[in-house]
């Protein structure tokens, strides 16, 4: 754990009665009433429907939006005092398909941070091959390669990487598996929840993926229409009688071969 961390064993991001409406117009409420705190080292899912709120809700921790009514803190600061940029380079952001420079190498790709930190030279090239071999990529087959000769699944490491270059407190995953087929997605799902837990990071991960949320989380948020309607964790998720956990209960027993 860093010293950036330390600090803050309690809640590293909160959210106080906050609400996002498009426009500022009440009637096109996107997120309604929320009130969330999401403490160090857990793996929060925010799981939902499309539409039902879950990415607003991510970019609202890290400064991309700012709640029309109530407040979002993320270690104990709004966002509204934050610098921008300090706030978003202290978060790791992974997105679907990367979202890569494709005129950067894989080096070049993962040492973005840093060099913006102004990191010296031989201390990124040291973090860019470390990262490499964390998430299951070695430095001398692809760091010089550009992203289109990268295979999905190796893309989606490379942003996980980027992500976790400057040593954030903070990795915010916004689906970064669900373009990937089948196969791929598993992997990386079996992968990642071994590097969370190994890395102890404060992640927030956005999925409408039941079966994804059961593996990574240790607490489901589920969202309804821009309001938190269940709260669990894994283990007590399913147990829940919400008409909302029940209909994504029913679609994972549907899955052929599917149990809980």
């Amino acid at each position: 754990m860093n010293a950036k961390t330390e600090e803050f064993l309690g809640n590293l991001i909160e959210f106080r009665e906050v609400s996002f409406h498009i426009n500022d117009i009440p009637t096109r409420s996107i997120l309604s009433g929320i009130s969330l705190a999401v403490s160090h080292g857990e793996t929060l899912v925010l799981l939902g429907r499309s539409g039902s709120g879950k990415t607003t809700l991510l970019r609202l921790m890290n400064g991309m939006l700012f709640p029309t009514q109530g407040e979002v803190l993320v270690q104990q600061r709004s966002t509204c005092d934050w610098d921008l940029i300090r706030l978003r380079r202290g978060i790791g952001y992974v997105i679907q398909e990367a979202g890569l420079f494709p005129h950067f190498t894989v080096a070049e790709n993962v040492a973005l941070v840093p060099t913006l930190e102004k990191w010296d030279r031989g201390r990124t090239a040291a973090r860019v091959s470390e990262l490499l071999i964390l998430v299951g990529l070695e430095p001398t087959e692809f760091a010089d390669r550009r992203p289109r000769e990268l295979s999905g699944g190796q893309r989606q490491r490379v942003g996980v990487a980027r992500a976790l270059a400057a040593d954030p407190p903070i990795l915010l995953m916004d689906e970064p598996f669900g373009a990937l087929d089948p196969v791929t997605r598993a992997e990386l799902q079996r992968e990642f929840s071994a590097l969370a837990r190994r890395l102890g990071k404060t992640i927030v991960f956005v999925t409408h993926d039941l079966r994804e949320a059961l593996l990574l989380a240790s607490r489901i948020v589920l969202l309804e229409a821009g309001r938190i309607v269940a709260m669990a964790s894994p283990q007590e998720f399913l147990r829940l009688e919400h008409p909302e956990v029940r209909a994504f209960a029913a679609s994972l027993e549907a899955a052929p071969g599917a149990t809980p």
